[in-house]
This record gives C-alpha cells, structure tokens and sequence, in this order.
C-alpha cells in the first residue's frame, strides 16, 4: 500500500489520505467578501475527487487586510454561514477541511485603503503598492484579535482546522524578516521578539478554539541576510510548544526584488521541508511544483514530509488523487463512477 493514500492525522484530525490541496488566492469575491458560486464548484470538486484536506485560500481578517478587493474574508459574523453550507458539502465526500486565515500587511492591492506593516516600509515603490503605516503597541493588540476572532467564525462555519498564514510577505510574515521588521520594541530586533507576535496570535488561537491549527511559513526569503531555514526551525519548534498541530512549509515572497533565488522546479521546497521534520514532532506538509502521486510517494517514504500538497497541479487536474491511484496500483481507491476512464 502507498503512503501517500493511507490515512494520517493532524492533531486529533484522521484524514484519509496524505493528500492536501493548499490554499491557493482564486479572486473570485467581491467588496463584500463572501464566498460565491464559483467557491462552492471548486472546492467541493476536489473534496468529491478524494483530496483528503481542502485549504480553503487566503480569507481576510479585515477588509483591510485582503490582497486585493476580490479576496475572501472572515471578518464579521455574518459571513459564517455561507461557508457553514460549503462545508456540510465538502463533508459529504469524506473530505477534512480547513481556511487560511490572513491578513496582507504592507502587500494590500485593496483600492482607496490604507495599509499596515510592522514597520513603514513598501513592498513596492509601483502602483498598487502603498507605504504601509507602522503598527503602534495598541494596534498588535487588535490584530491579534482580529485573527483569533476569525478563528473563532471558523469553528462555527464547520471546519475541521484552521490555518495561520505567516508566509509569502504578508503581515505576520513581515513581523518575521529582519529586512522587513526594523521595530525597536517588544516585536522587533532579535529573532524571538520578531517572532513573538506569530506565536502569540498561535497560542491565543489554541486557548480559545478547539480545532488543530496549521501554521504556514516561508522557510526562506531568498535574501542573503534575510530570513532562513534555521530561523524557520526555531520558530517552528517554539509554535510547537504552544501547540501548533502542524507545520506547512513553503518559502519567498517577502521581497520584490531577491538575490538568493532557488531554481524553480520540481521538490525544489523539499529540502527545507525536511530540515523542519527532522526538528519537531508534529506533521510537516510539503508543497512545490509537486505534480504525479509518484513525486508524493517519493517524499513521505524520504521523509521529507507527512504530507503533500499540490497546487497548480490539482487547480489543472481536481480528479489527481484518482490519477495517483491509477499510478500507484491502487485502483481500488479510484471512485466507482470514475474507474472506467483509467
């Protein structure tokens, strides 16, 4: 039997397969921040191909905090119920689902809005880019708030987990990265202040919400004197301790312009992947141009990671895990509907 279709857990989550479709921005929103039709069709089409955890994309903690006006938000009550009936769907397939709770930082496209960061620095001089207001002490305090009530909305909205996204140069990521967090306070200089503020939102988080909590990072910013492994290491051990059920490693997207560049290709994530596996207890999701069940397999049996995350292949393909259990000899996982095409 493969690795990649036996069942895994995250925290007390059972899943029944190691296969994770992260969360991936679809701009399909509006000002309002509800889901919309086209939400429903997508996930619930890789919930009904099997994916054994559907990470619903960047969702906004406050209209603010959105990339771009099309994004999804969680920032008010009334926006629960919409997604409450998306997940009884999801559910009916036997998939576990989760939503990325974010906030976009100095990295907001959002039009006629005014942008925060940790420090007052721009992620671009270019249009739609905005020099970010520097963050005061009483406004942490909210922010926190804001991802923990957010939290909250997606206890009550039906998910299985919750996602803390502290990646790709948006907010929490900027409070990470010496280039971009030159604070003198409480939340900036060292490498524990600078990571201070992810871990509080995370343990906050898990005092008042009873589901597992992932958190995503950027393992390294691609900047020679910029954020690395071994910081992603350190950081991943201490959101352990107030425990964090989860650790989903990705990297970049705090710079515009980079120096330290990977080359793009397949695994080409792995690696920090498994430095960060070999450092906690807890399941490590890998993603990065991973394409074929065969590349999964490869990795959990390497021990790079517990779980697999493929992006643009399963926005090309929703029917993937069928295709990695034809590949796999295991077509007795392939959907009875489904099994005379393979």
């Amino acid at each position: 039997m493969s690795l990649l279709l036996q069942s895994g857990k995250i925290g007390n989550l059972d899943l029944k397969n190691r296969v994770v479709m992260p969360p991936m921005c679809m701009y399909k929103s509006d000002n309002s921040g509800e889901l919309k039709d086209f939400h429903y069709f997508h996930y619930i089409s890789r919930a009904a191909s099997d994916v054994g955890l559907v990470i619903v994309e960047a969702t906004a903690v406050e209209p603010k905090g959105r990339i771009s006006n099309f994004d999804l938000g969680l920032w008010d009550d009334s926006l629960i119920e919409n997604h409450k009936k998306m997940n009884q769907k999801l559910h009916l397939f036997g998939a576990k689902s989760a939503i990325q709770i974010a906030h976009a930082g100095r990295k907001s496209e959002v039009n006629d809005d005014i942008c925060i960061a940790p420090s007052s620095i721009a992620f671009s001089q270019l249009a739609p880019y905005k020099t970010p207001i520097e963050l005061t002490l009483e406004e942490i305090k909210n922010v926190k708030e804001l991802f923990v009530n957010a939290a909250i909305r997606t206890q009550k909205a039906d998910y299985d987990s919750v996602e803390l996204h502290a990646a790709h140069g948006y907010l929490l990521c900027e409070f990470l990265s010496p280039l971009t967090n030159h604070r003198t306070d409480i939340y900036g200089g060292s490498l524990e202040n600078r990571c201070k503020l992810v871990i509080e939102i995370a343990q906050e988080i898990k005092n008042r919400v009873k589901l597992p909590l992932i958190v995503r990072i950027s393992a390294d910013e691609w900047m020679q004197n910029g954020w690395n492994v071994n910081d992603s290491i350190y950081l991943s051990k201490e959101l352990e301790k107030v425990g964090v059920d989860s650790i989903h490693v990705s990297s970049g997207g705090n710079m515009e312009k980079i120096d330290k560049a990977p080359k793009i290709e397949p695994f080409y994530q792995a690696n920090w992947a498994k430095a960060i596996k070999k450092s906690v207890n807890i399941p490590v999701i890998a993603v990065g141009l991973i394409t074929t069940g065969k590349d999964g397999e490869y990795l959990l049996e390497n021990e790079f990671c517990d779980f697999v995350a493929y992006g643009r292949e399963l926005l090309k393909n929703p029917n993937l895990v069928f295709y990695a259990a034809n590949e796999l000899n295991e077509k007795d996982k392939i959907n009875s509907s489904y099994i005379r095409a393979f």
